[in-house]
């Protein structure tokens, strides 16, 4: 069983959060009800530049789609910050390395993807992992406000029952 908790520090998460503006997202999908679409969509919403990359799809979210990491940095004039996985964890160690090659800040696993080779090609080459966690919901932790349903409402809950 490997050890997570070098991987979802809280105060390396925050600093993540309020360091990226370019997010590429490995695996997003073009279906509106798979995780990865509803993450992608909540962070374009909240200001981040997301790259699609789903070799797929020619387009997604309004996004030209890249079918690798190395592809998606050629085209777009800026740095990816953030590379956000959603692939099965035998797939991390080679988005690791494409992370590393492309000069990523940040590895960002989500939710089931772990892999401890990916981890440490990331690692060895100066990129910061986050594993097991979910872009969306940390941010709406540390930086937006989340509703139980899992977007922002608008609204201030104690008043809810008096407007109209």
């Amino acid at each position: 069983m490997m050890d997570l908790a070098p991987y979802q520090d809280p105060l390396t998460i925050q600093r993540v959060l309020h360091a990226t503006r370019t997010i590429a997202v490995v695996g997003l999908s073009k279906n509106e009800l798979r995780a990865s679409y509803f993450v992608g969509y909540y962070l374009k919403r909240h200001g981040y530049r997301v790259i699609p990359v789903n070799p797929r799809e020619p387009e997604i979210l309004g996004e030209t789609s890249y079918p690798s990491l190395r592809h998606a940095q050629d085209a777009v004039p800026e740095k990816i910050d953030l590379v956000n996985v959603f692939r099965a964890p035998d797939a991390l160690p080679g988005i690791a390395e494409e992370a590393v090659a492309i000069g990523a800040s940040t590895l960002w696993c989500q939710f089931g993807v772990i892999n401890a080779e990916g981890a440490q090609i990331a690692t060895d080459g100066g990129v910061t992992v986050v594993m097991d966690r979910c872009l969306k919901v940390e941010h709406a932790r540390y930086v937006g406000r989340m509703h139980w349903l899992g977007f922002n409402t608008q609204r201030i809950t104690a008043v809810r029952g008096q407007l109209q």
